[in-house]
């Protein structure tokens, strides 16, 4: 088992357990706190996490897009160089190949790579993501 593996399996416990929480807790400052708190503690160093309150993690191979320098949530741009470099970072890989790469280790979300994402509501930024998907936001 590879860690892109690992950490799906991982996500995917998480997340029926928070959602009993979210549903028992309903709207609660203390717990909306501490749930973005404990998502930045985790998810920066594991994933580089920008905490933009809207995770498509599990959509991308477990690679966070909004380390892209542009931000491009659905696909490389057209800027990728043959070696797979970014054209705005060309010592960083690009995200997107990143994401491709590992999304085909994945068991359940593998192809959810191919799932167009709606845009970015920039308003949820440091909020806690995984509340926010419970909630619809």
């Amino acid at each position: 088992m590879n860690k892109t593996n690992i950490l799906e399996a991982v996500y995917i416990k998480l997340s029926s357990i928070l959602r009993f929480v979210v549903i028992q807790c309903g709207e609660n400052r203390i717990i909306e706190f501490f749930f973005a708190k404990s998502e930045s503690l985790l998810k920066k160093p594991l994933f580089n996490c920008k905490m933009c309150g809207h995770c498509i993690l599990h959509f991308t191979g477990m690679v966070c897009t909004m380390g892209c320098p542009k931000e491009i949530r659905n696909g490389p741009c057209g800027g990728v160089r043959y070696d797979g470099s970014c054209e705005i970072s060309p010592d960083m890989k690009c995200v997107w190949v990143n994401a491709w790469e590992n999304s085909s280790h994945m068991k359940v979300f593998s192809d959810s790579i191919h799932q167009i994402q709606p845009p970015l509501d920039r308003r949820l930024k440091d909020s806690s993501a995984w509340i926010n998907e419970l909630r619809q936001k």
